[in-house]
């Protein structure tokens, strides 16, 4: 019987050789040969011709003559030829569909770009006459918006700063946040409760939802969200949306984390 693909066993060479790309990635400063023969628990002579093969097709490098390594050209290469928003846009678009029409609202798709956020897919419900048009390909505040917020979930006040720099944040709204200490501070909180609310902070009448997503090493990759007018989006109904898209971000994760993983 053919195996299927979760029974496939891995190509041990090729698990090591990335274990090794993923642990000088990893390092700020240039790994020897020695931590390397550590960390993969073999004999230093393979260690050594897994990262020498590694080295000659560029994806390894020797910096200033030195045995240690550092990441290769090709990485460099790879990284410039791949489109992340285009791969994270597929992995998202259905399950971005479906809390659009499980919210009845606009559901958009969120990555860090500076101090800015970038709107880089979105779906419509067609459930609603008056609903927030799509802002796909637009920018929006970080810090006063929900998918910006989410986006800067792990961040504190020290973090935030060098982010958003040292001009005053610009009030939007009467409902801006725009002290570091109360925004580390709603920050801190998406932790706690999975997802984040923009009431009123950055578009008068519009209230917005959003959760961060993570991937494989828990770093935050891009956001989530719905928004509506405040007229049919209340606090109870807001909280009650925020558990729908942290469990659909939470799901978004879990297949950017298998994907790594197969």
């Amino acid at each position: 019987m053919k195996k299927t693909a979760l029974e496939t066993p891995s190509i041990q060479s090729l698990d090591r050789g990335l274990f090794i790309l993923e642990a000088v990635a990893k390092s700020s400063d240039p790994v020897a040969l020695g931590p390397l023969t550590e960390l993969l628990g073999i004999d230093r002579s393979s260690v050594f011709r897994l990262a020498n093969t590694l080295k000659r097709r560029g994806f390894l490098a020797n910096p200033n003559g030195r045995k240690d390594y550092i990441l290769g050209p090709s990485i460099w290469r790879l990284s410039r030829q791949c489109d992340w928003s285009k791969m994270l846009i597929t992995l998202c678009r259905e399950p971005l569909k479906a809390l659009a029409n499980k919210t009845g609202e606009t559901a958009h798709l969120s990555v860090r770009e500076g101090n800015r956020t970038l709107f880089i897919d979105h779906q419509a419900s067609m459930n609603q006459l008056i609903s927030v048009t799509g802002q796909t390909g637009e920018f929006a505040p970080l810090y006063c918006t929900a998918h910006g917020k989410a986006l800067l979930a792990d961040m504190d006040a020290a973090e935030l700063k060098a982010v958003l720099g040292p001009t005053p944040l610009r009030a939007y709204t009467p409902r801006t946040i725009v002290s570091l200490s109360k925004l580390a501070k709603a920050c801190a909180e998406i932790k706690t409760k999975g997802y984040v609310i923009d009431d009123v902070e950055f578009q008068p009448e519009v209230r917005c939802v959003a959760a961060p997503i993570r991937d494989k090493d828990q770093t935050i990759v891009a956001s989530i969200g719905i928004s509506a007018p405040v007229t049919r989006f209340s606090q109870a109904r807001c909280r009650s949306a925020g558990q729908q898209i942290g469990a659909t971000a939470a799901e978004i994760s879990a297949m950017l984390s298998a994907e790594a993983a197969s």
